[in-house]
């Protein structure tokens, strides 16, 4: 096998347009220092100042192998030290400003007015934290505008970067060599990478939200090249110097690279064994993009101090949210200032229970995920009445759809005659046929319904208006919260027997066992966590379909297209009985 830079994949970089506006109002290379007064605004639609800011604009900081990259840093004025904090991804250090970043929040209902336009996008805003007597460092990444070297897109590069840079700003001289790290998205995955080389002065991290494996979170989800909003996330990769600066293409990588065992793969993988650092986690059960890649890095990560919170929002609004800012300055002051503000007696976990009708639980407090009370018990399915039941049916009975036509898909449902909490892990364990095939591209949705029998789904954005509607009616899945959702290509079913458990399966995804004609195959399907509660009357509806019923991640990225064909057959009940394995939580 080839080493990891044989395998790499790299093409020259997108152009980075540096007129003031298409990257941020603050995006031109203007090295230098300035105090921004309190009161002052980089635009009128952003919140002024609350706090005389010290901006150092574009600081030239050298990386281990001699590559500079430049980095944009808020700190307070005065002579006190204070610790920093990173904002790290490749969307520009100014990005703040920036029509798409101001669009996007306009669409969803942010209110820009509530930001000072300073921040990275996804990151903390330097206008609440300097007045907090921190620093907020917003790098642009080895090869992004004008740093230098050949951008790398998720890795132990970005790591050993970020590494770098958190020990040039322990040693500056305003700094009380305290750093942490804090963002959504991006700005989360780049954590588990940077902590994993356990940079000596990194002292905290607040992943928000982050895929932790490029491989199974991002381009191949279930085995399938979904690769639509990989190729969205490479449209970040600009820089000046076109003919000089390369990116790496995850994209050409993936078609080139199906299997996960490949070392371009192996190197997406964040060293959870390696994170010892102190962690704030946040999650949610909705975020078809992160979910499964936080809970995977909560769950592996070494760090003895790690607290996590499960909200019932979308990242954004839940990031920029007031009281949830407060929150994580708690956890900030203790580690990164050694302020004994009790951060140490909050609950290490904080879950939700959403009942999608107004009465989600919030901050429920716990020892762990799940919690210690969770019982997991399996729901059957009955391809006669087409019911989950207590008991797998002693009659083998198939449900079978075509892949071609409608509705393409099977339906089971059971109905609660009282109050019924689930919180935890979901699976799906079931016996498979497909005619005419030798694949099936499986997708699983667990819903839930009303007492009428109606699907009830939740709002995860400000913005419920028209507009919204029709965007998440089919696709906007990381907006609109429609129930726990797996997926699996059968031919990439095998297990790896290290990582699987019976509550969580974990696949290997490092070979294709193509069905033969009449095989009956065996799959397990890990499912997005969740923490549901249903009502007397209220029914649970578990869809196998041959689509992704959700649609695509966000609007204007395209959905996949299964490579599905022939009919798919469902075996229920007899010595093929199928289950769903669902987190129940005594009431």
């Amino acid at each position: 096998m080839k080493d990891l830079k044989e395998l790499q994949v790299f093409e020259p970089t997108y152009n980075y347009i540096d007129n003031g506006k298409e990257h941020g109002l603050l995006s031109k290379f203007e090295p230098g220092i300035q105090t921004l007064p309190a009161g002052w605004q980089v635009a009128p639609m952003f919140r002024p100042l609350p706090v005389d800011i010290v901006y150092e604009k574009d600081v030239a900081v050298t990386m281990r192998d001699g590559v500079t990259i430049y980095a944009d840093v808020f700190r307070p004025t005065g002579s006190e030290k204070v610790p920093v904090i990173i904002a790290w991804s490749p969307y520009g250090k100014s990005g703040g400003t920036a029509p798409r970043t101001t669009g996007l929040f306009n669409m969803l209902g942010m209110d820009n007015s509530q930001f000072s336009g300073l921040a990275k996008f996804e990151g903390p805003d330097p206008a609440y934290w300097c007045a907090q007597d921190y620093a907020i460092c917003n790098p642009d990444a080895r090869g992004v505008a004008h740093s230098e070297g050949d951008i790398h897109m998720i890795g132990t590069q970005e790591g050993r970067d970020g590494h770098d840079l958190i020990e040039w700003l322990a040693m500056q001289d305003w700094s009380n060599g305290k750093v942490g790290m804090s963002g959504t998205s991006y700005l989360a995955f780049s954590q588990w990478f940077i902590a994993a080389e356990q940079p000596p002065h990194l002292a905290a991290i607040n992943p928000n939200e982050g895929l932790s494996d490029a491989y199974r979170d991002l381009s191949m989800y279930g085995g399938m090249p979904d690769l639509w909003f990989t190729k969205r996330l490479q449209v970040n990769h600009v820089n000046a110097d076109t003919d000089k600066v390369k990116r790496e293409d995850v994209y050409e990588e993936a078609l080139r690279y199906p299997l996960a065992d490949n070392p371009v793969w192996k190197d997406k993988i964040a060293g959870f064994d390696k994170i010892t650092v102190p962690a704030y986690v946040v999650a949610s059960y909705s975020n078809t993009l992160h979910t499964q890649g936080t809970f995977r890095a909560w769950r592996r990560m070494k760090s003895e101090n790690k607290w996590l919170r499960i909200h019932n929002s979308q990242e954004w609004p839940d990031y920029y949210d007031e009281v949830n800012t407060e929150d994580r300055r708690r956890f900030f002051d203790y580690y990164l200032k050694g302020v004994n503000n009790g951060w140490e007696q909050t609950p290490r976990v904080r879950y939700a229970v959403l009942d999608m009708e107004g009465g989600d639980m919030l901050n429920q407090p716990a020892n762990q995920f799940p919690p210690q009370d969770v019982k997991y018990t399996k729901y059957f399915l009955n391809g006669n009445t087409r019911t989950l039941t207590p008991a797998a049916p002693l009659q083998e009975v198939t449900v079978v759809y075509d892949t071609q036509a409608g509705p393409g898909k099977a339906s089971f449902i059971t109905r609660f005659d009282r109050k019924t909490v689930m919180v935890g892990y979901p699976k799906v364990h079931l016996w498979v046929e497909a005619d005419g095939a030798d694949d099936m591209d499986l997708f699983v949705l667990v819903q839930k319904l009303d007492v009428h029998g109606n699907h009830l789904q939740q709002f995860l954005v400000p913005n419920q208006g028209a507009m919204m509607q029709d965007l998440t009616d089919n696709g906007g899945s990381v907006l609109k919260y429609k129930g726990s959702n797996g997926r699996l290509r059968v031919s990439a079913r095998h297990l790896d027997e290290k990582l699987s458990t019976d509550i969580i399966p974990a696949h290997s995804f490092d070979r294709v066992e193509k069905l033969k004609a009449g095989e009956v195959a065996e799959v397990e399907i890990d499912m997005l966590p969740i923490g549901l509660v249903f009502y007397p009357g209220e029914q649970l509806r578990m869809v196998i379909s041959s689509k992704n019923e959700l649609g695509a991640i966000m609007p204007g990225t395209p959905g996949y297209v299964p490579e599905n064909k022939g009919k798919h057959i469902i075996y229920t009940g007899g010595t093929h009985a199928s289950y769903l394995q669902l987190p129940v939580k005594p009431v």
